[in-house]
């Protein structure tokens, strides 16, 4: 299964990379976003199939059982998020390029099956104090999520120079500029 290009977004949580692809979505439209699925509670905010696909813990193992995501990862315990390859397929049938919103191995996962179709971006914050403090400013973590979101970014960040580019976002006009340039000259080749 492959048709057109793909573009990767991964960053640790709280880096901005939700606003950046937005805003990309806007800028490009002959982009659509994949919703990736997953097994954690929906937020107040969140509707299904448009921000993810929320299925069970068992509806989400019975469709990795059946193989049918690029590319999946249990997250945090009990919190699994993956690409469904029927998600791809919809956008590719359209004759639109696919833009993604993962987590760090899955973004590098997807960028490992499709080396020569997908650009995998890193949207890396100033430093991990700013980080803390977009996330206590999110207002969607407790006190101990907020700690392990630090701590898993610390280990994402260890992955960074296995993208084909990293933005640091500290202003967000200026990622947001950066990842045009990057977009328009991959779309373009």
């Amino acid at each position: 299964m492959s048709s057109g290009k793909m573009i990767i977004f991964s960053a640790p949580s709280g880096a901005g990379k939700t606003t950046i692809v937005k805003e990309v979505i806007k800028i490009f439209p002959q982009l659509e976003f994949s919703v990736s699925a997953c097994s954690r509670p929906k937020r107040e905010n969140e509707r299904d199939g448009l921000d993810y696909h929320f299925l069970t813990e068992k509806e989400f193992k019975n469709k990795i059982d059946n193989n049918e995501f690029v590319e999946w990862e249990e997250v945090y315990p009990g919190n699994y998020y993956g690409t469904l390859k029927s998600e791809l397929k919809k956008i590719w049938n359209k004759n639109k390029h696919v833009i993604f919103d993962v987590d760090v191995i899955g973004g590098l996962n997807i960028k490992k099956k499709y080396p020569e179709n997908a650009l995998a971006i890193f949207i890396k914050p100033p430093d991990l104090a700013t980080l803390e403090r977009r996330l206590k400013k999110r207002g969607t973590d407790n006190k101990d999520s907020i700690k392990k979101r630090l701590e898993k970014a610390a280990f994402e960040l260890s992955f960074e120079p296995r993208f084909d580019a990293i933005i640091v976002n500290d202003y967000i006009d200026k990622a947001v500029k950066e990842v045009y340039m990057l977009i328009q000259n991959f779309l373009n080749n």
